[in-house]
């Protein structure tokens, strides 16, 4: 990397994903919306000039060291704790190799600016930054004090992840939102509102489009489909328990493992024993993991994509699906309020009410002038405020806003613990 130090110049990208790599498959435990964010945010910030660095975990030993996926954009398989899969709650204590790999890169070759993707990404990056004067964006993507109130006993977060997250709002020079809905829980932590950009997740609408090949339908009258990875808050239990209530249709999920037996995975049994116990199991079926360029002949194939998440920080599969004219049934949470347009692209239904969803559901699939209305809107929609270009756009004025005011380090926080933080952020401030 080298520092350009000119806005009309491409600037230098760190971009810090330490779970999320750009390179993975989706549908995965670990692997969905934020995989596609950076992946796309990465290139999008290629295309206007600039040289971007993703650093992403080494989670094999098989990876090289670099990879460059294309012209502008190399990702960095950063050696920090075993080169294996770890979930991502499991990370945290690896955060400090993490961290000190970056400061020992950007020592020799700053960046222009970092921009840590989730918390723990945040941890490493402050670490590196703050010592050496770069300028620092941070963007959680999902927030504990959220997860927290919405899975309660069963959060695995670390116990130290809400007060980390408040520690880093307060440490970066900006705060890169992705929704309205989350800008107001950064308000009720106590974070300033003049340090929040909201920017949000996008879409590459040359690629998710109305026109091209479907993926073949059963016999039923009517497909659903739901897309992403099957974890419990996703709400696959809420889309089951609406089928019952939808005799002519068929629900297709997809995500889980990309190769070997599906029932070794345990969300997929979890799920195949719901359907029994529902009398659905007929009317369902599992894809597995679907590769990137396989999600829209499945997305073109589906008269309705469903969204129920208990929460979403944003959530790109309705992008995704309105970009090839399907409408959305979605739950009213997180980024899907932004997104999701009631009634013009879609319907709006309260989380954990399979009730209002079939009806939503019902009602769509009993008028197809309307849902053809309703996806040609959607399309516009992204058209309009998604692509990922204008993302891209808005993310490189945050960056600029940032360099302009940096360096800002008098009486800012100070760095936490050499430990990695492991104990949390507080042992830094005391």
């Amino acid at each position: 990397m080298t520092r350009t130090g000119s806005r009309a110049q491409g600037l230098a990208v760190a971009l810090v994903s330490e779970h999320a790599s750009p390179l993975a498959t989706l549908g995965g435990e670990d692997a969905g919306g934020q995989n596609v964010h950076v992946a796309q945010l990465a290139g999008g910030l290629a295309d206007r000039g600039h040289t971007v660095t993703v650093y992403t975990r080494r989670d094999s030993a098989a990876l090289p060291p670099a990879v460059s996926p294309r012209p502008g954009v190399t990702v960095r398989h950063v050696p920090a704790g075993p080169p294996e899969p770890i979930p991502k709650d499991r990370l945290q204590p690896y955060m400090a190799a993490f961290g000190d790999f970056l400061a020992g890169e950007w020592a020799a070759d700053p960046p222009d600016v970092a921009h840590a993707h989730f918390w723990m990404s945040g941890i490493a990056t402050l670490r590196a930054a703050r010592p050496l004067g770069i300028p620092f964006a941070q963007t959680f993507h999902a927030l504990g004090t959220v997860k927290r109130r919405h899975q309660g006993p069963a959060d695995t977060s670390p116990p130290g992840r809400v007060a980390w997250e408040r520690h880093l709002g307060l440490s970066c020079d900006r705060m890169v939102a992705t929704c309205r809905e989350e800008v107001n829980e950064l308000l009720a932590m106590g974070l300033a509102a003049e340090r929040i950009s909201v920017v949000p997740c996008g879409v590459d609408p040359e690629l998710f489009t109305p026109e091209g090949p479907a993926a073949p339908r059963g016999p039923r009258r009517h497909r659903l489909l739901q897309l992403g990875r099957l974890v419990p808050r996703k709400g696959a239990g809420v889309s089951l328990a609406a089928l019952t209530r939808l005799p002519d249709a068929e629900l297709v999920l997809a995500g889980g493992p990309r190769s070997g037996p599906l029932e070794a995975d345990p969300d997929i049994r979890r799920l195949r024993s719901t359907a029994r116990a529902l009398g659905v199991a007929d009317r369902v079926h599992f894809t597995g993991g679907v590769g990137r360029t396989d999600v829209p002949p499945l997305l073109r194939s589906a008269d309705l994509v469903l969204c129920p998440a208990d929460y979403e920080p944003f959530g790109i599969v309705p992008l995704e699906a309105m970009a090839c004219g399907v409408p959305v049934v979605a739950s009213a949470v997180g980024g899907q309020r932004d997104t999701v347009a009631d009634p013009g692209t879609g319907r709006l239904v309260p989380p954990g009410d399979p009730a209002a969803l079939a009806e939503a559901a019902a009602a769509l699939l009993a008028d197809p002038e309307d849902r053809a209305a309703r996806g040609a809107a959607g399309r516009r929609r992204v058209l309009t405020r998604y692509r990922w270009a204008a993302v891209a756009a808005a993310t490189e004025d945050a960056y600029h806003a940032i360099r302009d005011r940096h360096p800002v380090l008098v009486g800012a926080p100070p760095r936490p613990p050499r430990d990695g933080g492991t104990s949390g952020p507080a042992a830094s401030a005391a």
